[in-house]
């Protein structure tokens, strides 16, 4: 199942079934989006992802960052991060992020595709650390990409095109029940944005 098209109504569940995941479509002017992408692009303190995988230390091309309201510490890939204080343009879109879905998040991960060939492997965000059954809001900045889910079970797979100053809002049993992923694709050249705003157990 695949919803590329333009007609669809917002919010839109795009599973259906065993899970939320709400589609907002594009929520910032593209003026505004881009204002946005150029500030995180510059001023977020980005470093390669690691990742250590069978005991070896793996650095990956893509860039993440972490922030939160204090220095929580976050767990994936047997790799630990120590969060960073927000900036300005962070709690501007947490703000935005948290009125439209109707939550409330205590830190960020973010991550930077520097093209499509940089993509995310199939897993779930269902470390320990993390809210149980706690809503992940993801805003997307730069190249659309193409963003799917693969029920665990069914293996029954949903994709969805993240645009340029988009929302989109994983809940519920969705991390219980779907992976999800970023294919990689030399379609795409430009770099891409993803803040995912989510809720660390304090």
């Amino acid at each position: 199942m695949d919803l590329f098209n333009n007609e669809i109504a917002y919010p839109t569940n795009v599973l259906p079934k065993d899970g939320s995941v709400n589609y907002y479509g594009k929520l910032l002017s593209h003026v505004d989006a881009n204002y946005y992408f150029d500030c995180l692009m510059n001023t977020i303190k980005w470093e390669n992802d690691q990742a250590n995988i069978f005991g070896k230390l793996i650095l990956t091309k893509r860039k993440v960052a972490w922030y939160g309201d204090s220095d929580f510490e976050y767990t994936y890939s047997s790799i630990t991060k120590r969060a960073l204080p927000w900036t300005k343009e962070l709690l501007e879109l947490k703000l935005i992020a948290e009125q439209k879905s109707n939550e409330k998040y205590n830190s960020c991960l973010l991550n930077l595709y520097h093209t499509g060939e940089e993509g995310m492997a199939w897993h779930s965000d269902d470390e320990k650390s993390l809210k149980k059954n706690g809503a992940i809001s993801s805003l997307s900045f730069g190249a659309e990409r193409k963003f799917s889910f693969k029920h665990k079970a069914t293996k029954e797979t949903v994709s969805i095109l993240l645009e340029h100053g988009s929302l989109l809002v994983m809940k519920d049993t969705t991390q219980t029940n779907w992976l999800h992923r970023l294919p990689p694709t030399k379609r795409v050249s430009k770099p891409r944005i993803n803040l995912t705003f989510r809720t660390i157990n304090v």
